[in-house]
């Protein structure tokens, strides 16, 4: 008689969240949940319910449910999630546990958004990415200014400008939620983070290897669509990421918004990406199209002509040999700027989002500590 060989259920995982600018750190909790398991569903709130728990959203719920779908450790993304999780939900995704972050995520009234699924047994945690948050990026825009990566200019006499090219006095670089002025938060990247996020996987023998660049600052939905297209055209995506002193050179104001650390992991975690040159030269050189890996195909968006600082087209070389391609895609309307105005046309708003935030950070921290010292005095 044939052996009866037992499968194993999947394990199947649940996390939930806004997702809101989707930045490296969401991705690293998605991450995280997904080796908990073997099958990870995301569920998404919906503009609705986070403007009634938590306040505004930078970006819409169809750019949310996008952006999270395009992370390497989705499978499955459920759009309009509960803002508190419920077990209804996970039993009709079958889903065996809850994995957040280990921090407390409450609800409009308070409550504890897993108690419920704490209280059943089925919530695990995972290790939060300190020095990001949206919380902590949307801080950035409001301020208007480039402390987030130069620091020195705290020191300088001369004026700063914001991205609409206006000086930005010191009294603006201060908090109207707090009258001392803000600590910008600088993640710091190890090389285990940028193992953990990339791809093992190298190009195969005869694999047509694509190539674009860019700032990818605020890594969004028209990023996305962009990479998926370039990645279309061949067979392996490798990407040229500017370093930031080069990005400051190019767009001036007080891009990048993100440092180069944070940009780099922000486009490993994307599923259309197979790897990345950090600090890559703004130009196409021959170094780019031969020493890493030998490119076949650049590609640059429609409709945006790039100039290098010495007035020369940077894609020159790849134009002469013909192997140059633009590409179009259907979120050509969404970039970096128009998520900066997204912030400053409603800037009322969000301070008053930030201001909430940091109210609710302070009473979660506080809870916190009361339950550790409850817990110490247990043991």
């Amino acid at each position: 008689m044939p052996e009866q060989v037992n499968e194993r259920k999947p394990v199947r995982v649940w996390v939930d969240g806004c997702f809101d600018m989707m930045h490296f750190g969401h991705a690293n909790a998605l991450r995280q949940a997904r080796a908990m398991g073997d099958y990870l569903i995301v569920g998404v709130h919906s503009d609705e319910e986070i403007e009634k728990n938590k306040g505004p959203c930078v970006m819409k719920e169809d750019e949310r449910y996008a952006a999270v779908a395009a992370c390497k450790w989705v499978d499955e993304v459920v759009p309009n999630a509960p803002y508190i999780t419920q077990l209804e939900t996970l039993d009709k995704y079958d889903i065996d546990f809850v994995v957040h972050g280990d921090d407390i995520t409450t609800a409009a009234d308070g409550s504890d958004c897993y108690q419920l699924v704490k209280d059943a047994g089925r919530y695990k945690e995972c290790k939060r990415t300190e020095g990001i948050s949206t919380t902590e990026l949307v801080g950035r825009m409001l301020l208007l200014t480039r402390d987030h990566h130069y620091r020195n200019l705290r020191k300088s006499n001369s004026p700063i400008k914001g991205v609409d090219g206006e000086a930005v006095s010191e009294f603006s670089r201060s908090s109207s939620f707090n009258e001392k002025p803000i600590s910008i938060s600088h993640y710091l990247s190890t090389s285990k983070k940028i193992v953990q996020f990339s791809s093992e996987r190298e190009p195969e023998p005869g694999d047509k290897v694509v190539y674009v660049d860019g700032a990818f600052d605020l890594f969004h939905v028209g990023h996305i669509e962009f990479l998926k297209r370039a990645r279309q055209l061949g067979d392996y995506l490798l990407v040229g990421i500017h370093d930031d002193k080069t990005v400051n050179a190019i767009k001036g104001g007080n891009y990048p918004v993100m440092n180069l650390q944070e940009r780099v992991l922000a486009v490993l975690q994307c599923r259309y990406v197979d790897e990345v040159i950090i600090g890559a030269p703004y130009s196409v050189t021959e170094d780019v199209l031969k020493k890493v890996y030998r490119v076949d195909v650049v590609t640059h968006g429609v409709g945006n002509t790039p100039i290098d600082l010495d007035g020369t087209d940077p894609y020159a070389l790849p134009k002469s040999r013909g192997m140059y391609q633009e590409i179009d895609h259907p979120r050509l309307d969404l970039t970096t700027s128009t998520i900066i105005d997204r912030i400053i046309q409603f800037r009322s708003r969000f301070e008053e989002r930030q201001k909430r935030k940091a109210q609710k950070a302070a009473l979660e921290a506080e809870a916190e500590a009361e339950e550790r010292e409850r817990a110490n005095g247990v043991q």
